[in-house]
């Protein structure tokens, strides 16, 4: 039951007829894990939180540097040094008191991945390298979890939605392979504007509560990609692979 202080506080959501308060208990109910609280995990965090997801749970092992201030506004100077998992969870609270945010300040592999992300209703990943990314996706196939895959670079972005245990859909290894050695995007090298994180960032929240709640169109199977150097915007369909090693059953 949402109380009178929920109420108001998501009114606006309420409000909308394809959400209503049955969207909204949806959302009091999921649990979404982030891994990443970077670029893309610190809008989605802040987004995810003031919608009144229940529970976050943000999994990132690294600590805050001054070059991430640019594209990782729920960090400050003071913050410097600290664990991001730990000062994301504690901006979440304060940005909706009614959410749990739960701070997992470790490294995410093929070892754990399935510990840290069992129980989650979807998993929003936003990390940088494709060790991590495939680890992820792999433990959503195993576990059955829908995973948001969001990333960034330079000025592109692009977010998918993958149920690869499903046996018309596919994961984000039929998109990329399943080699953890494939060169990444590295925003050090590379560059990003700060603002392009905010915005993927803020499309992968919406697009998580679109698939916890179920109302317009949904990004399964389909890969939105963003160029915003010419302000360009394509969605194209991702093919499930029938040789792919992790879901072709």
């Amino acid at each position: 039951m949402l109380s009178d202080a929920e109420l108001d506080r998501y009114a606006r959501q309420i409000i909308l007829p394809v959400f209503g308060g049955a969207g909204q208990a949806k959302l009091k109910g999921a649990h979404v894990a982030i891994i990443g609280a970077g670029g893309i995990g610190c809008p989605a965090i802040t987004y995810l939180a003031a919608a009144g997801v229940g529970t976050l749970t943000i999994i990132d092992h690294d600590r805050i540097e001054l070059s991430n201030l640019q594209r990782q506004p729920l960090f400050t100077d003071r913050d410097i040094g600290s664990p991001k998992a730990e000062v994301a969870a504690d901006a979440a609270r304060r940005i909706n008191p009614h959410v749990t945010a739960v701070a997992v300040a470790e490294r995410l592999d093929a070892g754990n991945a399935a510990t840290l992300l069992a129980g989650a209703s979807l998993i929003l990943d936003g990390c940088d390298n494709f060790e991590t990314r495939l680890a992820v996706n792999r433990a959503a196939v195993a576990l059955n979890i829908p995973l948001l895959s969001a990333a960034i670079g330079a000025f592109e972005g692009q977010v998918a939605l993958y149920e690869g245990w499903r046996a018309d859909a596919p994961c984000y290894a039929c998109l990329v392979g399943d080699d953890p050695d494939r060169p990444g995007i590295n925003c050090a090298e590379q560059g990003v504007m700060g603002a392009l994180a905010g915005m993927i960032g803020t499309m992968a929240a919406l697009e998580a509560v679109r698939a916890l709640t179920g109302w317009g169109r949904p990004l399964a199977g389909k890969l939105a990609i963003v160029d915003m150097l010419d302000r360009r915007w394509r969605e194209v369909a991702v093919a499930k692979d029938p040789e792919c090693p992790i879901c072709r059953g």
